[in-house]
């Protein structure tokens, strides 16, 4: 039987940098955005309720009229307590999709109590994308169906929203570097309605691909592994281009990859270098209600010994046919 429980009944715990006491609901917009702590802040401008509305890690929420000032965190997820997710899971890297009169919840979940196997000698725990759906951007949001989006016996992780060529819907993701030494981003078709997938997944690049990225793996230097939070968009010129994370020694950093062909199916060339200074990354991008185009990003530092991140806003250009920092 179906146990639907609020977030704020639950037991999160999401890298560590997430509120996970209760908060009350406010609709006073009083904390400004540098004091928020959150990774991957993701926002959607919602031009029915003239609000903004932003997501990330940890499955809260919080609203804004003008992104400087917000409101917040509300609970807005209800998940099934019996299901694969476990009735305590991780969520990373919620993202807003409003998709056919609805609005859409993607996120990863991963279930601490659950293991689907070990590599290299390490514990892999079940963790997965999947979708939520909701009638508002308030939610509450909940699962779809029982069905699973990808497969059980995957690593995957930020899985986001496109509509391709083809007028099909997709969802790209990462099938993470802890379970195959070097992650990829790949797409798998979903349903009509988002419920569950269709195929299997397709590979679009690998981690090893980035001209940027770099490690030093058992004294030997090469690209960095990690594959994060990809974004597709278009620029002005219609290119398609793919928002992408990974590091660069010790600094987290933002790459930009274009596909050659115009569709998911690219081939994407990686662009040469970052598109952000250090330490800022896994972006996406949104139009504000006075039309400019903003990059949302989570700053990154751990100088204190543990990760603290917090929502940062970058203005771009998109009239060419590449992404660029406007100022940079």
């Amino acid at each position: 039987m179906k146990k639907l429980l609020p977030l704020s009944m639950l037991i999160l715990a999401a890298c560590g940098n997430h509120h996970t006491t209760d908060v009350a609901q406010s609709t006073v917009f009083d904390t400004p955005v540098d004091s928020i702590v959150l990774s991957d802040p993701f926002v959607l401008a919602d031009s029915v309720s003239g609000l903004y509305y932003m997501t990330g890690t940890g499955g809260r929420m919080w609203k804004s009229k003008d992104l400087a000032m917000w409101a917040g965190p509300y609970d807005v997820v209800e998940i099934d307590t019996t299901s694969w997710m476990g009735p305590h899971p991780m969520i990373w890297a919620a993202e807003l999709h409003p998709y056919n009169g609805k609005y859409y919840y993607f996120a990863t979940f991963t279930n601490t109590a659950d293991s689907i196997g070990e590599f290299r000698g390490a514990r892999l725990d079940r963790r997965a994308s999947h979708i939520l759906v909701a009638d508002t951007p308030d939610g509450p949001y909940r699962p779809i169906s029982d069905k699973l989006i990808l497969p059980a016996d995957k690593l995957t992780l930020d899985g986001t929203f496109w509509v391709d060529t083809d007028g099909k819907p997709y969802m790209v993701y990462c099938w993470e570097w802890l379970q195959n030494w070097d992650g990829t981003i790949e797409k798998i078709e979903l349903a009509p309605d988002l419920g569950s997938s269709v195929g299997n997944g397709e590979i679009l690049f690998r981690a090893s691909d980035s001209p940027w990225s770099r490690e030093i793996v058992e004294g030997i230097e090469g690209p960095n592994r990690v594959t994060d939070g990809p974004f597709l968009f278009r620029t002005d010129t219609g290119r398609l281009g793919m928002l992408w994370t990974s590091w660069v020694y010790k600094d987290y950093t933002q790459g930009v990859a274009y596909s050659a062909g115009g569709t998911l199916d690219g081939p994407w060339i990686q662009s040469t270098e970052p598109i952000t200074p250090p330490n800022y990354g896994h972006g996406m991008l949104f139009r504000t209600f006075d039309g400019r185009t903003l990059m949302s990003v989570h700053s990154h530092d751990d100088s204190s010994g543990h990760y603290v991140r917090r929502p940062h806003f970058f203005e771009v250009d998109l009239s060419g046919d590449s992404l660029v920092l406007s100022g940079h």
